[in-house]
């Protein structure tokens, strides 16, 4: 189980090396551009997390209720209840 973890360690290190390497070579442009796609990437999962559960709602409706999830996010963040985790606490 330890050789397990220690090899799961080694591959995440990779990864971000690897991560890390791609985007010094990017422009500043390309960074840009590509946390934008990712950007809307989430929204799309959170989208659809929204019409799994609520499968008759209409896209204007999943829109709405994604929106006020959101805002309860962003309170309950300026409230302190929610932290967002930073690289070094993941």
């Amino acid at each position: 189980m330890q050789t397990d973890t220690a090899q799961l360690k080694e591959l995440q290190d990779s990864i971000y090396r690897e991560k890390i390497l791609r985007a010094r070579k990017m422009t500043t442009w390309e960074r840009y551009e590509a946390s934008l796609e990712q950007i809307d990437f989430a929204f799309e999962v959170m989208l659809s997390g929204v019409k799994h559960q609520f499968p008759e709602a209409t896209e204007e409706e999943a829109n709405r209720i994604l929106g006020q999830r959101l805002d309860r996010l962003r309170g309950m963040e300026d409230r302190g209840l929610f932290v967002l985790a930073t690289e070094g606490d993941v």
